[in-house]
């Protein structure tokens, strides 16, 4: 594991952004700046280990740091990494937590997109706050990255290091796939778990009260019901066209089991539920496969000194879900190829990931180390 670079500093030191500190902290990064408007907060950070400085604004938590991540509610992000990225050394990469990423891109400029690396690790928990951090929250989780054409690859590098030093799994996505499948697999739940609860809440039977006999099954569903209901109104509003989309597939498919039941068609609920459980062995199988960990592979592709090519090259390895385990860059001269190297976890991982740059039009070379 490289050494992190530092210091870093975190805005916003709430459950997430006090974990990342802890993780950071047990890592050995030697020097966590924190800042949150809640002096408090900071208080119970640097009580609990997660920050080394407490800083008094943005500006002061970023004048020294090589790695920003920004922590703050979804809906002040931009507003934050821009505060950050103007007081920053111009080496400093800024990054976030959020879980959209395409309004956040949409009011940077060129520049800033050079030096901005959009983040957003895919975990919780039910507890907010910094007493409720913990350093070992991020290990194991996909934390997908957003990089923009504009991105500086030597800047990627170094966030890709932080993250990968909290135990979660850095990869490459574009901004408005992440949003979608957001949308599908985290955003419109909240919605769907938060509509049962409401509408149980507000329904009795003969009048049982529909809550009071819910089962397990009831309960496993709505579990994310009225999680930080501020929290969920900035990221649903934030996200919305993504989320509309998929609720209006998801209506599609309520409108045909409707159909289906108003006919009789037990066939076609038959498939319905058939489909589901289908689904459900592929989520269980593609977990199980991506908990194998296998032999390190190294990947050399020669890159080409233009925009936007390491980008490519680690958005189309995170399309494939392919897990970049380590990277690092050997620039070129001026104008001419430099050299991307890639650890990746396996032989079927770096065969594929071999395949995948060539659709590039790059080359690359792998071998087992």
């Amino acid at each position: 594991m490289r050494p992190i670079p530092g210091p870093v500093a975190i805005l916003g030191i709430g459950l997430m952004g006090g974990s990342l500190g802890l993780a950071l902290r047990r890592a050995g990064a030697p020097d966590i700046i924190g800042f949150d408007p809640n002096p408090a907060a900071l208080k119970d950070a640097q009580r609990l280990g997660a920050v080394t400085r407490i800083a008094s604004s943005v500006e002061d938590a970023v004048a020294e740091a090589a790695c920003v991540f920004v922590a703050a509610p979804l809906g002040l992000v931009a507003k934050v990494a821009r505060q950050a990225l103007a007081a920053a050394p111009t080496e400093c990469v800024v990054s976030d937590l959020g879980s959209a990423k395409r309004a956040v891109i949409a009011e940077l400029d060129a520049d800033e997109r050079a030096r901005f690396i959009g983040g957003h690790p895919v975990c919780g928990g039910e507890r907010a706050g910094v007493a409720a951090a913990r350093e070992d929250l991020y290990t194991g989780a996909t934390w997908f990255l957003t990089p923009t054409a504009e991105a500086r690859p030597e800047l990627y590098e170094r966030v890709h290091a932080a993250i990968a030093a909290t135990g979660a799994s850095p990869a490459a996505i574009d901004a408005d796939v992440h949003d979608r499948l957001m949308a599908l697999v985290s955003h419109v739940p909240h919605v769907l778990a938060a509509a049962l609860i409401n509408q149980a809440a507000a329904t009795a039977p003969g009048g049982r009260q529909a809550l009071r006999s819910a089962g397990p099954s009831f309960d496993d569903l709505t579990r994310v019901a009225g999680a930080n209901p501020p929290l969920w109104a900035d990221i649903l509003l934030t996200n919305r066209d993504a989320v509309l989309e998929a609720l209006g597939d998801y209506r599609a498919r309520i409108e045909e089991v409707e159909r289906a039941l108003r006919t009789g068609d037990r066939d076609r609920v038959v498939g319905f539920v058939a489909e589901a459980a289908d689904g459900r062995r592929r989520l269980r199988a593609e977990r199980d496969a991506t908990g194998t960990i296998d032999e390190p592979w190294e990947i050399v592709v020669g890159i080409p000194d233009r925009p936007g090519a390491v980008s490519e090259i680690t958005t189309a390895l995170g399309h494939g879900h392919i897990n970049i385990a380590d990277l690092a860059l050997r620039p070129g001269p001026p104008g001419g190829v430099g050299e991307f190297v890639v650890r990746v976890e396996g032989a079927r991982a770096a065969t594929e990931a071999q395949a995948l740059i060539a659709t590039l039009g790059l080359r690359a070379e792998t071998t087992r180390i």
